[in-house]
């Protein structure tokens, strides 16, 4: 199989740069529906609209319901349609990202991806994570085109709740892993190839800004303030970890946060925070040393990332409960099998509980 690199056509990141996004929409059609929540869309709305009509682009707007389910995409596609829409701008987190995608996907129309939040790597992917109605994880939904346009702008995304910036180090900070874990065993990624050294090395150098600049960017957001380690780290939350994990390939981490969706009591924990306890069980399951493992997890404590079950919800779990999310890591097609060996649920389970037992430890030594 050939080797193969994607990517959206556009990115643009900045402070402040939502007043420029008619310019960079205008080239890609002429009407554009905005999709956003209550408050995305209170946030961003008006400098939006007012940009894109300056820019000569009609614009309304549709509020998301905040989930990325089949009901949902179905039901802002009949809105867009029925306006006309050629350009579907999505505003907000991954999930109204993600159905953004897929509903530009659907009526072959422009999409442009505006994350409001630096906490995932979906705006710049050409896939959707579909839920059910109540938030667990479902399917992949992989689609022909990337983003036509990736829109961030860093004074947003700073002046955001810490956690969730927080949220999008550690989604990135799995990419590093994952692309490595597909690279040697040879695994497929997710624009329909083997990973090019260009994706793999993406993968590094997101790894890399992170532990160079993730303590201090995250102080910095903490206060509201854009620092060059803000426009570091929003870069590698964003870009470089959206390329990384597309180009290069998801293993264990995302495969156990899939699993740890089928637990209610999870679901308060941004998808960043189960990843997070996703990239420590596969250090685990890999056999990492004892040395990077514990490195790995004083770097989460030092960025203020969940390191235990106790943490995304799940008190003193039973057997019957890590079953039910090592099953589900390990369903046929996850990307847990992607690492360079078979895995089974047992040890998925096993990984999970030593990964838990030695972020308690490690947070137990600093009190």
């Amino acid at each position: 199989m050939s080797r193969i690199f994607k990517s959206p056509a556009r990115y643009v990141q900045g402070r402040d740069v939502t007043g420029d996004i008619g310019t960079h929409v205008e080239p890609l059609g002429g009407t554009a529906l905005v999709l956003g929540d209550e408050f995305v869309l209170g946030l961003v709305e008006d400098t939006v609209v007012t940009s894109l009509t300056g820019a000569g682009v009609d614009a309304s707007s549709v509020t998301f319901g905040g989930e990325c389910s089949t009901t949902e995409i179905d039901r802002i596609a009949g809105v867009a349609e029925e306006r006309g829409a050629d350009v579907v701008i999505g505003a907000g987190g991954g999930k109204a990202l993600d159905a953004a995608k897929a509903v530009g996907e659907q009526l072959e129309v422009a999409m442009v991806s505006m994350p409001t939040i630096a906490s995932t790597d979906a705006p710049t992917s050409a896939l959707s994570v579909i839920y059910t109605e109540d938030g667990e994880f479902e399917e992949y939904w992989f689609h022909d085109n990337h983003p036509d346009l990736v829109l961030v702008d860093t004074a947003i995304v700073a002046a955001a709740p810490t956690r969730l910036f927080r949220g999008g180090v550690a989604d990135a900070l799995a990419t590093w892993f994952e692309a490595d874990a597909n690279a040697q065993s040879g695994g497929d990624n997710f624009v329909g190839g083997k990973p090019t050294r260009t994706g793999t090395n993406l993968a590094k150098l997101c790894y890399e800004t992170l532990r160079a600049h993730a303590v201090s960017a995250v102080e910095a957001v903490d206060r509201d303030a854009v620092s060059e380690s803000v426009e570091a780290v929003t870069e590698a939350n964003t870009l470089l970890s959206g390329l990384g994990f597309e180009s290069g390939g998801l293993a264990a981490a995302h495969a156990i946060h899939n699993g740890l969706t089928q637990l209610e009591a999870t679901h308060e924990a941004i998808h960043g925070e189960k990843v997070n306890i996703g990239t420590v069980s596969q250090l685990v399951l890999e056999g990492r040393d004892d040395a990077f493992v514990e490195e790995i997890i004083e770097f989460s404590l030092d960025v203020g990332l969940p390191v235990t079950l106790s943490e995304i919800g799940l008190d003193d779990p039973t057997r019957d409960q890590l079953d039910v999310v090592a099953e589900a890591a390990c369903a046929e097609g996850e990307t847990i099998h992607n690492e360079p060996f078979a895995v089974e649920p047992a040890m998925v389970r096993d990984a999970i509980l030593t990964a838990d037992r030695l972020g308690e430890r490690a947070r137990a030594d600093r009190s």
